[in-house]
């Protein structure tokens, strides 16, 4: 059967029926006359059965090991309720605070007494020391925005807007030993912006699944990594020109410093949030 037939029998979206087929969730087989998929009754239970497992917030390596047995659906299923379970303690003390706060009547900020609500402090604040981690890395909200990802992809679309009339017939998108290798036209200075665009659509979801991060930071990390892709575009972009009129030679050293100032911050910000450890040097 067809894919739109497909979205008729489950009720999904065309985009997640292609997106478990690009996991290799499923494979449906082709049709010899036109070559296009056609899906089984297989595909179709499949299908369901993995949209059913993400709403349980499953990630998708989890359901790749189960579907070729490296797990059992039960013990991932015992995990992700443990997981859950933690998220709805964390919700209900929250949830007992606010009706706490609630019952005292109606305080404003410059008369609210935390000693009121929290009997003791350090195991209050140690119970909630997540939120304060999250708190400690600004720098990847920052970097980890979507405005930054506008800066960053308008940048190049301006970028190439404004250099383009003075820019050769031909631009170099290879280079070795200082010495361009390979030329294109020079209409492939808008390819940048346009490859921020499909980062952001089209690689982002497959950078969170890949990286398993079924974590309430995870999306932020996928977001910073993004946008890293995307910066790299950028600085390619402007190398790119100042390469053609003699600025710059090695983009091994613009790629370089890229790699060393954004992973960089990206380790220090997931050490900060307890995703690694990063020994601590005695002195």
């Amino acid at each position: 059967m067809t894919i739109k037939e497909v979205e008729e029998r489950t009720g999904l979206a065309r985009s997640n029926i292609r997106f478990y087929e690009k996991e290799k969730l499923i494979e449906p087989s082709r049709n010899d006359k036109n070559g296009y998929r056609d899906y089984s009754e297989q595909d179709i239970e499949n299908i369901k059965k993995i949209a059913y497992l993400r709403t349980l917030e499953i990630p998708i390596e989890d359901i790749r090991h189960i579907m070729s047995n490296k797990v059992s659906l039960m013990d991932v299923i015992e995990k992700q309720t443990a997981t859950i379970q933690e998220q709805i303690e964390g919700l209900n003390k929250a949830k007992t605070m606010c009706e706490r706060m609630l019952a005292a009547g109606n305080v404003s900020f410059d008369e609210m007494r935390v000693e009121k609500y929290v009997s003791d402090l350090q195991t209050y604040w140690s119970d909630n020391k997540t939120i304060f981690k999250l708190d400690s890395v600004s720098f990847l909200y920052i970097w980890g925005s979507l405005i930054t990802w506008t800066i960053i992809a308008s940048l190049c679309l301006i970028i190439g807007l404004v250099s383009y009339t003075k820019l050769p017939q031909d631009i170099p998108v290879q280079w070795s030993n200082g010495s361009a290798t390979s030329f294109v036209n020079k209409n492939f200075i808008f390819m940048y912006p346009l490859a921020c665009i499909i980062v952001r659509l089209f690689l982002r979801p497959i950078i969170y699944a890949r990286l398993l991060l079924n974590r309430p930071y995870g999306e932020l990390i996928t977001e910073y990594l993004t946008n890293y892709l995307c910066f790299i575009a950028l600085s390619v972009e402007l190398f790119s020109i100042l390469f053609v009129y003699g600025f710059v030679e090695s983009v091994v050293l613009v790629l370089l410093i890229d790699t060393v100032v954004l992973i960089g911050t990206l380790i220090v910000g997931i050490a900060k949030i307890g995703l690694i450890y990063i020994p601590q040097i005695s002195k």
